[in-house]
């Protein structure tokens, strides 16, 4: 199949994917970062799942929530790396229409899932820590599944129209996608009329849902360091602060990248393509990797269980 298509298709059968534009000789190179990525974000994200079933005591709605972030992380990889990896490894770049608006789909819901989840998680660490008595009868079992639900309800329902715009536009003289997956606004701009409906749609979902888990976030958050700076003692301010560092980190992990990207495509004209599509990758991917590392290194009964685990095998 040629890479481009000079007549006008409603609905292509297929697009081609570039991969990383510019770098196609080193894709090879590449893709062994992005493997090792995509080995650790797994085994540390299946180990979270499994330490929280098998320790009771993790029994709790933090927990839930970081089981929760970590089956997102899981599904947000598996619906891209492997086809990332064929792209690198096989030169496998063409892509179902279909299966392109599914795999768009399901980045864009689930990175609203996942800010989502780390609202719920503020809220939680505001509760224990603000209202510290009432937490257990605030956050119980149905509250938390509750919270769960809208939090995939939620990201469903505003995700739903990227595909359905996609798919309405008429496609002509190209069908590639420099890219190694399908985002919204990167096949938008294959469209052959006028997509500001996506663009505008996209800077709703950004500013209107983001921003406001964002916003949300900081007041909890703003609360939370008022509550800590009143406790009376440095040792107590410090262990009391010390259950939010992971969560925190994890935060920073998530948003700060893409308030870079969000940034650089807007300012950076200059930048090759190349290094666009990069820096891109990182974000999408870096922090589902991290997520368990951080939990796993900051977190003392998920850390003490994981050595109970390791130590008892080797006895």
């Amino acid at each position: 199949m040629s890479d481009s298509n000079t007549t006008e298709f409603t609905n292509p059968s297929t697009f081609i994917l570039l991969g990383i534009p510019g770098l196609e000789a080193v894709h090879v190179w590449i893709s062994i970062p992005f493997c090792t990525m995509y080995t650790m974000a797994v085994l540390g994200n299946f180990t979270i799942l499994f330490i929280v079933k098998m320790e009771p005591s993790l029994h709790a709605p933090m927990y839930y929530f970081l089981c929760m972030l970590a089956i997102t992380d899981l599904v947000l990889y598996t619906s891209t790396m492997p086809k990332i990896l064929a792209i690198f490894w096989f030169n496998s770049r063409e892509i179902n229409f279909s299966a392109c608006l599914t795999q768009m789909y399901f980045i864009h819901c689930f990175s609203v899932v996942e800010s989502g989840i780390l609202v719920a998680m503020a809220l939680d660490r505001y509760v224990a820590i603000c209202h510290p008595l009432r937490h257990s009868t605030i956050l119980t079992n149905p509250v938390v599944v509750k919270i769960g639900l809208a939090v995939v309800l939620r990201s469903g329902m505003v995700v739903l129209p990227y595909p359905f715009l996609v798919r309405q536009w008429p496609y002509c003289t190209t069908n590639l996608i420099p890219n190694p997956y399908c985002v919204h606004i990167a096949v938008a701009k294959l469209a052959c009329a006028d997509t500001h409906v996506s663009s505008y749609y996209g800077l709703f979902v950004t500013f209107c849902v983001i921003g406001l888990d964002v916003i949300f976030i900081t007041v909890s958050y703003t609360q939370i360091l008022r509550a800590i700076f009143s406790l009376p003692t440095k040792d107590a301010r410090l262990k009391t602060f010390e259950t939010c560092g992971s969560h925190l980190c994890v935060i920073l992990a998530f948003y700060i990248p893409r308030l870079f990207i969000s940034l650089m495509y807007r300012f950076a004209r200059n930048v090759p393509l190349h290094f666009h599509v990069l820096i891109a990758n990182v974000y999408l991917f870096m922090p589902p990797m991290l997520n368990p590392i951080i939990y796993g290194v900051r977190t003392k009964q998920i850390r003490d269980r994981l050595l109970r685990l390791f130590t008892h095998k080797g006895a």
